[in-house]
């Protein structure tokens, strides 16, 4: 059994129960202690179980809690990749687009450089930081004001005006948690009210969020699912979420992690 089936096994355990230990997943899955630890341990990092003695239990994702900015830049980093290039072909020169606070969007930003004509809309200081690092002429950035989060984003009523204020071909959002019925998800309530305007002020949402977003729940709601114009995600998003998506989300984009030729490989539903 390989190891994300492994995996997709303790997490059904896991939510049938409520908590599983070590020895009796052992038992189930017939392999050692050390690879149902080192499983444990990988789940962990990804937010998909806490770890106790002798196992894990389950994650309570109806949180306000909203880790920094550092913990969550070094959690599926290949996965951002590959979601950050192929949300970058979407966007064509001359666009004037939104970037929302998050480290896949900070990913994305490092893909913009050979597009011409860009003016960016951002309240992400890390994104504004990134494109102002390129020294384009052709680059306009317009970083919004506002109240500084822990994912380094401005948000509040100065940013939410000034974003409102303006009009732009797409918005870029990263997101906290994405579900069925609570759609579109953050912890911060100051966010989902910035991250609402920046749905309005857009004709096309493009989200971009990797697999361990799917299920999460925060405190606010941005946005149902059928205000998604496209959603870009990897391949590791089980086929069951895909389908729910499908008859949600105008258009679904899944892509390999291990290809460097990301627009080839992806899945577009």
């Amino acid at each position: 059994m390989l190891a994300p089936q492994r995996q997709a096994r303790i997490l059904e355990e896991l939510h049938r129960t409520g908590g599983v230990r070590v020895s009796n997943l052992t038992e189930i899955l017939g392999v050692s202690d050390m690879t149902i630890r080192r499983d444990l341990d990988v789940m962990a990092r990804k937010g998909l179980l806490s770890k106790v003695h002798g196992g894990a239990t389950v994650v309570d994702t109806a949180s306000a809690d909203e880790p920094g900015f550092e913990a969550k830049s070094v959690r599926e980093t290949a996965e951002k990749q590959a979601i950050a290039a192929r949300a970058a072909s979407l966007v064509r020169p001359g666009m004037a687009i939104a970037i929302t606070a998050g480290t896949t969007t900070w990913t994305l930003a490092t893909h913009l450089a050979a597009i011409a004509n860009l003016t960016v809309v951002t309240n992400s200081l890390k994104v504004a930081e990134v494109l102002h690092g390129q020294g384009r002429r052709d680059l306009t950035v317009v970083l919004t004001g506002g109240i500084r989060t822990p994912s380094d984003g401005l948000v509040g009523p100065i940013a939410v005006h000034a974003i409102r204020s303006l009009h732009v071909d797409m918005t870029i959002m990263g997101v906290h948690g994405i579900d069925e019925r609570a759609g579109l998800t953050t912890p911060n309530l100051l966010e989902a009210e910035t991250n609402r305007a920046f749905v309005d002020s857009a004709r096309r949402l493009v989200v971009i969020a990797d697999n361990t977003k799917w299920g999460v729940v925060g405190l606010s709601q941005i946005a149902p699912l059928e205000s998604v114009s496209t959603l870009v995600t990897d391949d590791k998003l089980p086929h069951s979420a895909v389908s729910q998506l499908r008859d949600r989300v105008g258009e679904v984009i899944c892509v390999s992690k291990e290809s460097s030729l990301y627009l080839s490989e992806a899945a577009v539903y």
